[in-house]
Parts: structure tokens; C-alpha cells; sequence
């Protein structure tokens, strides 16, 4: 069923809240699992991952693990955001460092009438 005309679409809040704050980390966006986690911070950095046990280890049961865990997976997920952003920025320089085949084609139509 669609938003009626004087209703948002869902599609556009959750864009909009995109817009607003870069830094939320949507529920299911990240590792899922401790498992997950560590895998993706000894890939990030050995180092990143003997600190976050650390952390983890000396952490009480509850609000304390819970920050932990959600600090790592902050980092985890924006990471991947800025790879994510680096490799489709460097995807629009290639695209645009690439001339249009409407001028090739002008460039040849320019030549040919030359000779």
C-alpha cells in the first residue's frame, strides 16, 4: 500500500535520516556476532582486535560490554562506510574522466571534414 499524497513515504524519512545523522548505525548494519566482530577488527588491525578483547575481557557483564561491543562495531561498519564511499567516489572519477561517445564522435565528424 502507498503513502498517501500528504504522507512521506518511508523510503524518504529513512533517507532523510540518512541525510541528518551520518553517524547512526542501523541495527543490521555491522558485524552481527562476537565472531563477526573480531573477524572484521583483526582484519582492520591485529592490534584494533588485543585491544577490543582487552576491553572486553575487563568489561562487567551488561551496559559495560554492551558500549564496548557497540564502540567496536561503530568502528567496524563506518570503515567499511568510507571504503564504500572511497571506491564509488573513485568509480564517478573514472566514469567522468572518460570522455562521452557523442564527442568521439564529433571529434571524428571534425577530422573527416578536414581532410
Amino acid at each position: 500500500m502507498s503513502a498517501l499524497p500528504h504522507e512521506p513515504s518511508p523510503q524518504a524519512d529513512s533517507d532523510l535520516y540518512q541525510l541528518e545523522d551520518p553517524y547512526q548505525l542501523e541495527f543490521a548494519e555491522g558485524p552481527q556476532t562476537l565472531a563477526e566482530l573480531r573477524a572484521a577488527l583483526e582484519v582492520m588491525n591485529p592490534d584494533v582486535l588485543t585491544a577490543f578483547n582487552a576491553r572486553l575481557d575487563s568489561a562487567r557483564f551488561g551496559a559495560e560490554q554492551a558500549e564496548v561491543i557497540a564502540k567496536a562495531r561503530r568502528a567496524v561498519a563506518f570503515s567499511k562506510r568510507a571504503e564504500e564511499e572511497a571506491a564509488a567516489a573513485l568509480a564517478a572519477d573514472e566514469a567522468a574522466g572518460e570522455p562521452p561517445v557523442e564527442d568521439l564522435w564529433s571529434h571524428l565528424d571534425v577530422r573527416d571534414s578536414a581532410s
